[in-house]
């Protein structure tokens, strides 16, 4: 693919900078050396950026799981409204910026986007929470792809993310352009086969709004068609998806390649679909032969060609 750059915001400990509480960081060099040098990074820290500083005292989340308060854990200091009236102002600064993912710090009251442990009076604390910040953010931003650092360690999410990341920046420069119905047919069209390996139910939902685009106001295609497209994004890719997709591209080329070329296609397929190869396998194999046997459909689908090589995302079972 074009040597694609996504812009990425991230908690700032995360990249090394010194923003914990106790003056340390959090480094998390799977993300910077990984995504590195494919990532424009937004640094941000709301406990620094609301002037708490760094070592300072420990915040925790108090009181209800859907609207906790964040709270001084020695000193009662109530940080609520400050924190949120920062964030708000922080997120529509991002807005500006076109955010195409967001990674986020687990189990910070501020950042954490799940199982955050929320106290209560008399009660052992629970991991039923969402930081602060964290919840302003995703609901701010409904369609951008957002993961925590250590969840990004399962490589099955950290495909997923950045699948998402890159699908998302595409959807943006699309929207950017002004496009109309033809323009749309031809970005489902590229996505089709993508769509098929994340969700069947969604391929056809997104088929049928394409398919009517044309007696409606094109803003709200554009705003439903991106909805759906980054929900379907969000289902997790299997091998029996990926293999069913593999079986449609090899279907557009049965009459051009010999009986042998075909059975090892087949055994590929069958063998990535066992887990006992890596997805890269007989994708290498579809493209050699398209480099012989061009199908132009095929050639144009995002589906083999997602996110970077060097990422190397498809090379593990």
């Amino acid at each position: 693919m074009e040597n694609a750059v996504i812009r990425v915001g991230i908690s700032s400990c995360l990249l090394g900078q010194k923003v914990r509480y106790d003056g340390g960081h959090k480094l998390d060099t799977l993300i910077t050396e990984t995504f590195g040098k494919y990532c424009e990074w937004v640094p941000v820290c709301p406990e620094m950026e609301i002037g708490l500083g760094a070592p300072r005292k420990t915040l925790h989340l108090v009181g209800s799981a859907k609207r906790p308060r964040l709270l001084g854990t020695e000193s009662g200091t109530d940080y609520t409204d400050t924190m949120t009236h920062w964030a708000r102002k922080k997120l529509e600064e991002l807005a500006r910026l076109n955010l195409h993912g967001y990674i986020l710090k687990q189990g910070s009251p501020s950042c954490g986007m799940e199982r955050v442990r929320v106290y209560r009076e008399g009660e052992t604390a629970r991991r039923t929470g969402m930081g602060i910040y964290a919840g302003l953010l995703l609901g701010r931003f409904g369609l951008l792809p957002v993961e925590e650092e250590r969840r990004l360690h399962d490589m099955s999410i950290r495909q997923n993310f950045v699948e998402r990341a890159f699908a998302y920046r595409r959807w943006q420069e699309f929207v950017k352009a002004k496009p109309q119905t033809g323009d749309l047919v031809s970005f489902h069209t590229r996505h089709k086969l993508t769509l098929l390996s994340h969700s069947d139910a969604h391929y056809r939902r997104l088929g049928r709004l394409v398919a009517g685009a044309g007696k409606r106001k094109m803003n709200s295609v554009l705003d439903e068609y991106g909805c759906l497209l980054m929900e379907a994004l969000r289902v997790r890719a299997t091998a029996r998806k990926h293999a069913n997709v593999l079986y449609h591209i090899l279907g557009f080329l049965k009459n051009e390649i010999d009986a042998d070329d075909r059975t090892e296609l087949t055994s590929a397929i069958n063998d990535y679909r066992k887990q006992l190869i890596p997805l890269v396998v007989p994708i290498t194999l579809f493209l050699h032969h398209l480099r012989r046997h061009p199908v132009q459909w095929l050639f144009e689908q995002t589906y083999l060609n997602p996110y970077p090589a060097e990422l190397m995302l498809r090379n593990h079972v």
